[in-house]
């Protein structure tokens, strides 16, 4: 009976410690997107363009836009 309890208990743990990873994770990187504006001008630079203010501002539009639709 006690390893039955144990066994359930271990259970629930796993699935309850799963999901919560997984939202803070979520709630995380909406906070903090992994690129960011100045990163972004960086990478174009290298490229050879010249990003503008406008460029970037619709690239990160872009980029939340497809975020959300995940």
């Amino acid at each position: 009976m006690m390893v039955l309890v144990a066994v359930i208990a271990l259970a629930v743990g796993l699935v309850g410690g799963f999901f919560l990873a997984r939202n803070s994770m979520k709630s995380y990187l909406q906070k903090n997107p992994p690129i960011s504006e100045e990163m972004m001008k960086s990478m174009m630079m290298s490229m050879g363009q010249k990003p503008s203010q406008k460029k970037l501002n619709q690239m990160m539009a872009q980029m939340k836009q497809q975020q959300q639709k995940k």
